[in-house]
């Protein structure tokens, strides 16, 4: 059972992390859930066929709609802004302030005129390369330096919040390194768990980059993968149990692995011996890797959020066997 009672919006509906999160709704026997995105032309429309939801508005309309009348689309206990643009490759930053910046203002404007819980989607590649840390009970937002364009406009609105004093009554949720069922439509961004999965397929082997940093070899770059039902349930929290919490939390394992633990696990998962290729990494990614993130989350078990985090051989057992053998999706 939930604590979440009356409509819910949830924007990114249809993505890797909004689907995920409708599904846990679902299960929570909720389906009072208005639904935004943009469905464009790839596949994540299927993340939407299993789920349960009252309406689907795309993005723009509903931008529009609650632009001219602020009580167009009615009353909301709870918004998960979860959409945007997610490509850390994306090079159009008009694009990226308007549709991560400037909808974000926008809707968390609204959002607390209207009393609505606002909780929103920022990331983990706001900490840029973590030489500057990543503290998320560190007030001093102007010390990070993002490595992407991607990350400097989800920076840009946790600045903004801070600015206007919404972090005391909004929350901002940075993901580490999500991975699960309902990411396929995501293209180059999908985690290597999928890339991996269809590399073994069709080649029996995965390729991982190489390392160009002296501290780390071949294969031992870390990274704090969380699966997305942990992720989900993490950002649940704030709207069921953590409902007067605000600011920026991490929502990450808590772990760091290798990305070798990472594709041995999935070999694991497939019954298969591990083979390994490492490949040369695009120039254009040289510069923007991050070789190390590790999720702090000590605010996250401050603010009450007590489950377990499903250890990463499990989770990706779950997502390989139950999901990805099977083309699956959550809610099915």
């Amino acid at each position: 059972m939930s604590t979440l009672e009356g409509r819910i919006l949830v924007t990114g509906g249809a993505g890797f992390i909004g689907s995920a999160l409708v599904a846990a709704l679902n299960q929570r026997g909720i389906s009072d859930i208005v639904i935004t995105d943009l469905l464009g032309s790839d596949e994540k429309w299927r993340n939407l066929t299993p789920l349960k939801f009252a309406d689907y508005l795309e993005a723009d309309d509903f931008r529009k709609r609650i632009g001219q009348n602020q009580a167009a689309l009615g009353d909301f206990s709870a918004v998960f802004h979860l959409g945007a643009c997610s490509a850390t490759t994306e090079k159009n930053a008009s694009y990226l302030i308007d549709n991560n910046f400037n909808v974000t203002k926008e809707l968390a404007a609204w959002s607390l005129a209207k009393n609505i819980r606002f909780i929103y989607a920022s990331s983990a590649a706001t900490y840029g390369d973590g030489a500057q840390g990543m503290d998320d009970q560190d007030p001093n937002l102007g010390r990070l330096r993002p490595l992407n364009m991607y990350g400097y406009s989800k920076h840009l609105f946790d600045q903004h919040a801070q600015r206007k004093g919404w972090l005391d009554r909004i929350v901002g949720v940075k993901y580490f390194n999500v991975f699960g069922p309902n990411e396929d439509h995501k293209g180059d961004m999908r985690s290597l768990v999928n890339k991996a999965y269809e590399q073994i397929r069709t080649t029996g082997r995965v390729g991982l980059f190489k390392s160009y940093h002296p501290d780390f070899k071949d294969g031992e770059q870390m990274r704090d993968f969380l699966y997305v039902k942990d992720a989900v349930e993490m950002t649940l929290h704030f709207a069921e149990g953590a409902t007067t919490a605000g600011g920026l939390f991490n929502l990450g394992s808590g772990n760091a692995n290798t990305w070798l633990t990472l594709t041995r696990a999935i070999f694991s998962a497939l019954n298969l011996p591990p083979k390994i290729d490492f490949i040369e990494m695009p120039e254009a990614l040289k510069g923007k890797y991050q070789y190390y993130t590790k999720a702090d989350i000590t605010k996250l078990r401050n603010a009450g959020y007590r489950r377990a985090m499903t250890p990463i051989e499990d989770a990706i057992r779950d997502y390989v066997q139950n999901y990805l053998a099977t083309n699956r999706r959550l809610g099915d």
